[in-house]
């Protein structure tokens, strides 16, 4: 009675996706990118 192996995997891909809820982390220099863009006034 063990799982499929896509339910298995549909299982980790769910998990996966509740851990990171808004995406991926920006990278510092993207960050800092941002930043520079918004503190031009």
């Amino acid at each position: 009675m063990t799982q499929s192996n896509k339910e298995k995997e549909r299982q980790w891909k769910a998990n996966k996706r509740a851990k990171n809820p808004h995406g991926k982390v920006k990278s510092f220099d993207q960050l800092a990118e941002e930043a520079g863009k918004n503190n031009t006034k």
